[in-house]
């Protein structure tokens, strides 16, 4: 009874596995070598993925599906003794198919073992992820182009806000120049304000003497009277000066009031141009940190492609 109920026991359990090998070989690619990589047996999935009838992949060499980078390297020959030796190797892998297409798999290569602990064969199982390959390939690809994009379109802007700033240093520099020509301008009003000055009390003085002359010419009576004509043109002289320097006096005070306005005029110039060179210099700051991300989006766009 207790040998009957161990059997029993164990069909069940044979059944189990053998419906798990079913619904795997109905959803995998399967693949059988011997410890010397000859095709002894494949299911239809992988036959059909790499382009071949089941019957056709018997006798064909585990080489055949390989790049030639991979299949003629040491590390080909390193894998195969791994296997020999009873290491199972699970990874992401390439491989050629009959009409000599790339596909990308994620396999499993598990040594399989007779009764005696001998290996008798490798058996492969793997997924066609090459669909999904492509995908990150091509993502990866627009990632870089996205950065590289991005940071000409960066270095292109730090280059034209760099020669705003030269721009407007320039005309910060000129606006300099000018505020110095105008506050030596205003110098030489200044002067010639005192030289008109002096001109009027010229003028004042010559009027003065020119009544006083006029006097003593009455007092002279007919040996003043040339003295006297002097007297009167010194003092027609003296009202033209002083009418002239209030004139020329009335013309600075003009120059000087359209100058002040000038200055403020410079000066509001001078706090705009001051102000967008601040703004563009936080631009080009910004620029730089753009940049910086285009770099480091470029460099993490090549790092997954090497993990891929």
């Amino acid at each position: 009874m207790i040998k009957m109920g161990n059997t029993m026991e164990h069909r069940i359990k044979k059944l189990e596995v053998n419906s798990i090998l079913a619904a795997i070989d109905q959803s995998l690619a399967m693949i059988q070598f011997d410890t010397e990589g000859n095709v002894l047996w494949a299911n239809d999935n992988f036959a059909a993925i790499m382009g071949y009838a089941p019957k056709e992949m018997q006798g064909l060499v585990h080489r055949q599906f390989c790049v030639p980078e991979f299949s003629n390297s040491q590390e080909y020959g390193m894998f195969w003794s791994n296997l020999r030796g009873g290491r199972t190797f699970q990874e992401k892998i390439l491989r050629v198919t009959k009409d000599k297409r790339n596909l990308w798999f994620e396999a499993t290569y598990t040594p399989v073992y007779d009764h005696d602990g001998y290996i008798q064969g490798i058996l492969k199982v793997a997924t066609d992820i090459t669909a999904r390959e492509s995908a990150i390939t091509q993502l990866t690809n627009d990632l870089r182009h996205m950065a590289k994009g991005l940071l000409k379109r960066t270095e292109e802007g730090i280059s034209s806000s760099h020669e705003i700033v030269a721009s407007i240093e320039k005309a910060v520099k000129g606006t300099n120049d000018n505020m110095k020509i105008i506050e030596l301008l205003e110098m030489k009003a200044d002067s010639v304000r005192h030289l008109i000055n002096k001109i009027r009390e010229i003028a004042d003085y010559t009027n003065l003497l020119a009544l006083n002359a006029a006097i003593e010419a009455a007092h002279a009576k007919e040996y003043g009277r040339g003295f006297n004509v002097v007297a009167e043109e010194a003092r027609k002289l003296a009202k033209q000066t002083k009418e002239s320097a209030k004139e020329v006096n009335s013309n600075l005070e003009s120059i000087a009031l359209q100058v002040e306005e000038i200055v403020k005029g410079i000066n509001h110039t001078q706090t705009i141009v001051l102000d967008g060179q601040t703004r563009i210099h936080q631009a080009v700051d910004i620029f730089l940190g753009i940049g910086q991300a285009a770099d480091q989006l470029d460099k993490q766009a090549k790092t997954l492609g090497d993990l891929l």
